[in-house]
């Protein structure tokens, strides 16, 4: 199956947050990116206390309806992506995933790039 370590040294910050909202594991990335908040101290923390309006209701009703939320934002002139989306374990909710990827200053899709 292969080494599942590779989400701590994945790229871009992954945050995994559980039914009620605690957070759970937390990537290298996310850790650093975090610092000023507690850094790896948030795990075992509540993600949804985490959050600040407009965040704050958006994450909520994310929680309600075990829906996803996807938009661009930057952060500190850094372009991202933001991919918060349930997960399911048995066909039971179990929490929430939450990707910060880091997008460049142009983005490109080729002729033959193929859209999954």
């Amino acid at each position: 199956m292969g080494d599942a370590n590779w989400v701590k040294y994945f790229p871009a910050a992954i945050i995994v947050a559980d039914e009620n909202g605690t957070i759970i594991e937390m990537n290298n990335v996310s850790i650093i990116g975090t610092q000023k908040e507690g850094g790896a101290n948030l795990i075992g923390s509540n993600v949804i206390e985490c959050h600040k309006e407009p965040s704050l209701s958006k994450i909520k009703k994310l929680y309600e309806t075990q829906s996803q939320n996807i938009y661009f934002t930057t952060k500190n002139g850094q372009k991202m992506l933001i991919y918060q989306t349930p997960y399911f374990v048995d066909g039971k909710f179990s929490g929430i995933v939450e990707m910060s990827l880091p997008l460049p200053d142009k983005l490109e899709i080729g002729k033959n790039s193929t859209l999954y």
